[in-house]
């Protein structure tokens, strides 16, 4: 799949065509419409500034409610650690230690794991018992099925629940769907991206930095689209890696550095991402480097960067049969540097 991902500017240089968030929505059987998302338990008054607890409080004698809020965004981890700082704590967090039981049979359901085939029914339920039960990690799984079945306002339902209790994944997904199916709310994703941007969620970074980079929504400053690109990169995200090499490549928001370039592109091209690949082989071609330039053209050429396969077929001819057998089994064994989720 092709990875064109660099914003153009208003001359045309370098097109733009971000990639999509979302799969496209398969078929699927539709499952019995459950109840609305609006939980009695997330029903709440205008919000007031967070008032700090006096000194000497008892943190067990937290409200239910308030303690299971903060929660909510909690992996099982987590949950299990905050379980055991006392009796109150155990208890109020219940629900939410049930709930992960649901999101792992939601996942094992979606993705037919643990011996059980996939069911997106199944996987779907299972997920809104696990919402239900207050995890916002679950109301992100049931968003997203909501969405691959076409269902966008249900799926936009879940995912602002799951962002007003603060999950960053849900914020992320929030403002990538208002931007994709909401274009009077493009103000709104921004601040979104933004709250999970500082909170470290790395697709957000990216998605943040396209804004930037694009005036989308925001006035567009490069040098504030290239920070993010960059704390998205150094977070494990490969497509950011892609364009902070191209920042520094032509010192777009950021100084000008022909070895950083390099860097980030070679980072790039080792996570899988075929344009990097390709211009990485092309880079060491220029260098003289033709083994390693052969195995990342092929790499390219299998991704389906149709370009590369011609620079690679020149380099083979001058290549020795021994040298031309060594690339192409380098290249059969390639194993992809693991990736954050794109």
């Amino acid at each position: 799949m092709k990875q064109m991902t660099w914003p153009c500017n208003s001359e045309g240089h370098h097109h733009f065509a971000s990639l999509p968030f979302f799969r496209k929505p398969h078929d699927s059987p539709t499952p019995a419409k459950p109840s609305k998302p609006h939980l009695s338990f997330f029903n709440s008054g205008p919000k007031s500034p967070p008032r700090p607890p006096p000194q000497g409080s008892d943190f067990s004698a937290l409200p239910y409610d308030v303690l299971a809020r903060i929660a909510a965004p909690f992996a099982l981890p987590s949950l299990k650690t905050a379980s055991l700082v006392c009796r109150a704590w155990r208890d109020a967090l219940k629900p939410l230690r049930e709930a992960m039981v649901f999101l792992k049979w939601g996942k094992r359901f979606k993705h037919g794991r643990g011996g059980v085939k996939a069911n997106s029914r199944k996987a779907l339920d299972s997920f809104l018992k696990g919402a239900a039960r207050g995890s916002t990690l679950a109301m992100v799984d049931a968003g997203l099925i909501y969405w691959e079945m076409g269902k966008k306002e249900e799926g936009i339902a879940w995912y602002r629940l799951a962002a007003e209790l603060g999950d960053p994944t849900g914020q992320c997904n929030l403002a990538i769907c208002y931007l994709q199916a909401h274009p009077s709310k493009t103000g709104e994703a921004i601040g979104w991206l933004y709250q999970a941007s500082f909170a470290g969620h790395v697709r957000a970074q990216y998605q943040l930095a396209l804004c930037l980079h694009q005036g989308r929504g925001v006035g567009r400053s490069l040098p504030e689209a290239a920070r993010w690109y960059l704390r998205a990169a150094e977070g494990g995200y490969v497509r950011a890696m892609y364009n902070t090499s191209l920042c520094y490549l032509m010192g777009e928001g950021l100084v000008q550095s022909h070895r950083l370039a390099r860097k980030w592109m070679k980072r790039a091209a080792d996570h899988g991402h075929s344009k990097a690949q390709f211009e990485h082989g092309l880079g060491l071609f220029s260098e003289g480097d033709m083994m390693k330039a052969v195995v990342y053209l092929e790499l390219a050429t299998r991704a389906g960067e149709r370009a590369a396969a011609h620079v690679k077929n020149v380099i083979l001819q001058q290549l020795s049969a021994s040298s031309r057998d060594r690339a192409m089994l380098l290249a059969d064994t390639w194993r992809d540097l693991p990736t954050r989720p794109s």
